[in-house]
Order: structure tokens, then C-alpha cells, then sequence
């Protein structure tokens, strides 16, 4: 029972996680942004337009 416990206590104490993993996902989400941005970004822009012209056409 004891090594039991000692085994779970050096895993709760490691506090290492896995940076890289973090990172690619962290990169891979902008990559995602800045694609989506990219594509999206006129259609987007031409959209508030049109919004903010009728709200002001009021």
C-alpha cells in the first residue's frame, strides 16, 4: 500500500506537462486564425459595413 501511495504522490509532484505538445497547438490555432481570417476577412468587413450603414441611415 505504501509504494502505492508514494508512486501517486511523485505524479501529482510532477509538474512538467507536455510543452511541446502546447505549443503545436497553440501554433496550429493561429495558423487556423490567420486562414480563416485571410478568407473570411473582406466578406466579414463588407458585412459590418452594410451594418453600420443602416444603423446610420436611421
Amino acid at each position: 500500500m505504501s509504494s502505492i501511495t508514494t508512486r501517486l504522490t511523485r505524479r501529482l509532484r510532477d509538474d512538467r506537462g507536455d510543452v511541446p505538445g502546447w505549443v503545436l497547438i497553440t501554433l496550429m490555432t493561429a495558423g487556423l486564425v490567420i486562414i480563416i481570417w485571410g478568407l473570411a476577412g473582406p466578406a466579414l468587413s463588407q458585412v459590418f459595413e452594410q451594418a453600420i450603414d443602416r444603423v446610420t441611415a436611421f
